[in-house]
């Protein structure tokens, strides 16, 4: 017998209605970049608690009647703490995490700020501003950035170490109008407690979205091939870390130019423009207000400029961008003292120009700089740089006000920066290359 198989008929064949394709779900970016928007968000409140300063020299001297070298001395201790927390900050980002460090720096300078308005001697003002708001912004201070760009990215480290970089200008361009207004309409002390308001506002942002590793959320680092690397255990002892990669990189010259320069770089840029300014402009007659504003525009192109500068370092010698970039300010610098004026006028807006675009356009070349040389501590290295710019800053920010008092003008000390900076630029030629440097031309 053959066995067959009835097909069936038209009734049972009932066309059944065609599956609409299934839509593809949208490809999200990279955690990476979320972490870096955090971090490009903590940084900008950073450089609110960097802002504040300059704007109190005039207003301190006038209610205490203290001299200018002694606020100036208040503001260099803050600078160099920022400065010599950096190295120590990266080392204890390794030990305990970053978002309990930046947590806690958070808090330091909130209580540093807040107890700024009770002060009525300047040992007061060195304490909270000095020491308590310079230990806290140190460990928010670009070896932060250098440690978010080392562990989550591969690819672009140059782009997203130009944006983090770009924070700190952001955050001038927010707060300094804001801060100048506050400081001339009502006083300096609500202008005090707005930064710290603003200080603990970031806290629980950093609580909740940042993460320390990109295996803790199960990812690979931006660019890189292969599965998740294994979160790392704890390094502990975090200072003597943080000495011994100072010692190690202390035995080579190419860190003694770093450093060297970027304390000329601190010298010209946090240390005499951010604090002394918007003073210098004042004696000229300018208002405070139209000053912090010009400062704050300096923000505006120092943003253009840091991230042009990130994308250059990924394709160019970094040796030869930190050169170009310390010849410039150094020219700029000398033409200063003959554009201040009582008005605003085109010369003072293309100095503003010229001047932000190369503000902090030194970092991104400085950090390659040291990941070429040093490694997997070269951002514990990087914040020992970071502590000899801002070093330079804390001295200049102190003699910036002490020519002022003993000459009436701040002329000598803008020539002397710019005569600086054209040593650094013949530092950063002399740089070696690192011995497992790869080719600075990258292709796009």
């Amino acid at each position: 017998m053959t066995q067959t198989t009835e097909l069936p008929g038209p009734s049972e064949q009932e066309e059944q209605p065609a599956r609409p394709p299934r839509r593809a779900l949208p490809r999200l970016p990279h955690r990476a970049w979320t972490v870096a928007a955090i971090a490009f968000v903590t940084i900008i409140g950073a450089a609110g608690f960097a802002s504040l300063p300059g704007l109190l020299i005039d207003p301190l001297h006038e209610e205490f009647g203290w001299g200018r070298g002694t606020i100036g001395f208040a503001v260099s201790v803050n600078l160099a703490l920022y400065g010599l927390t950096a190295p120590f900050a990266a080392a204890l980002m390794d030990r305990f995490g970053i978002r309990t460090v930046i947590a806690a720096a958070l808090t330091v300078i909130a209580a540093g700020g807040g107890l700024t308005v009770f002060m009525t001697e300047p040992w007061q003002l060195i304490l909270c501003w000095g020491v308590l708001v310079g230990l806290g912004s140190g460990s928010m201070a670009l070896a932060f950035a250098a440690t978010v760009t080392n562990r989550w990215f591969v690819a672009r480290r140059g782009l997203v170490t130009g944006l983090l970089t770009a924070g700190g200008a952001s955050g001038q361009l927010i707060f300094l109008p804001l801060l100048s207004w506050i400081v001339e309409r009502y006083d300096w002390r609500p202008a005090a407690m707005t930064v710290t308001v603003a200080a603990l506002a970031i806290v629980p942002l950093v609580w909740l979205l940042l993460r320390d590793y990109p295996s803790d959320v199960g990812l690979a680092p931006y660019g890189a091939d292969g599965p998740p690397t294994p979160r790392p255990a704890p390094r502990r002892g975090a200072a003597r870390r943080a000495l011994k990669a100072l010692a190690s990189a202390s035995r080579t010259s190419s860190f003694w130019l770093l450093a060297g320069a970027f304390a000329i770089c601190g010298a010209s840029t946090n240390g005499l423009v951010k604090t002394h300014f918007v003073p210098a402009a004042h004696d000229h007659g300018m208002p405070v207000t139209a000053a912090a504003s010009l400062l704050a525009v300096i923000g505006v192109f120092d943003i253009l400029g840091t991230v042009a500068s990130g994308w250059f370092t990924d394709r160019f010698d970094a040796r030869r961008l930190l050169a170009v970039y310390y010849a410039l300010r150094g020219l700029s610098l000398m033409f200063l003292p003959i554009l201040l004026a009582d008005t605003v006028h085109p010369p003072m807006i293309f100095f503003i120009v010229f001047y932000g675009l190369d503000w902090v356009a030194t970092v991104p070349p400085t950090m390659a700089l040291c990941r070429e040389q040093y490694g997997e501590d070269s951002a514990i290295v990087f914040g020992w740089v970071l502590a000899a710019h801002q070093v330079g800053a804390g001295l200049v920010a102190f003699v910036g006000g002490v020519v002022r008092d003993a000459f009436g003008s701040y002329d000598l000390v803008w020539y002397g920066a710019g005569a600086l900076c054209a040593i650094a630029a013949l530092m950063s030629l002399v740089i070696r290359r690192g011995a497992d440097a790869q080719p600075t031309a990258a292709t796009a």
